[in-house]
């Protein structure tokens, strides 16, 4: 278990300002925020980290979960794809805003799915931070996730296409596909 069970982690996404504030309140320029049904697409570049150059992330209301694709520099790399946080999500003409349910996915493609924060999540309760409904439907969200990708051959993406919710991401130039 971790030593102290923090709040749960707030982020916005400002559309209009072009912006992301993450939970330390630490504000970062986006390249592109792209609105597709009740999803958000939003890219972003990694200044000043000496692993990370890329960040893009798809927030999925209907599905409580925030799919991230990170662009690692050069033997940087890490053995998943996709990482994925459970959250609730509460879209917004201008502005999004998630709110982190300790639970996470690391989905290796092809290969597995991984549940994260388990602990956080215990500890959240315990200590008054989560409640048990919020947390009851962080559990649900993940086993859903997690049933979803497993029976798609361990792919996020299939999984969610056939949701009705096709995902796309930048390539090597900077455009989606």
């Amino acid at each position: 278990m971790a030593a102290h069970p923090h709040p749960p982690k707030v982020e916005v996404f400002d559309l209009a300002a072009r912006t992301n504030t993450d939970p330390k309140g630490h504000v970062r320029q986006v390249e592109v925020y792209r609105l597709r049904g009740d999803a958000l697409y939003m890219s972003r570049p990694v200044v000043g980290h000496p692993q990370l150059s890329h960040f893009e992330s798809w927030l999925l209301p209907a599905h409580g979960l925030r799919v991230t694709r990170q662009s690692w520099t050069e033997g940087n790399e890490r053995d998943y794809e996709f990482y994925v946080d459970v959250v609730d999500v509460e879209p917004g003409q201008d502005r999004w805003r998630t709110t982190d349910l300790y639970l996470d996915l690391l989905v290796r493609t092809g290969r597995g799915v991984q549940v994260l924060d388990v602990d956080e999540l215990l500890e959240a309760v315990d200590a008054g931070l989560l409640g048990r409904d919020a947390a009851e439907r962080a559990l649900a969200i993940t086993y859903r996730a997690v049933g979803g990708i497993a029976a798609h051959g361990y792919d996020i993406q299939r999984w969610l296409a056939e949701e009705g919710v096709p995902l796309d991401w930048r390539t090597d130039s900077g455009s989606t596909r």
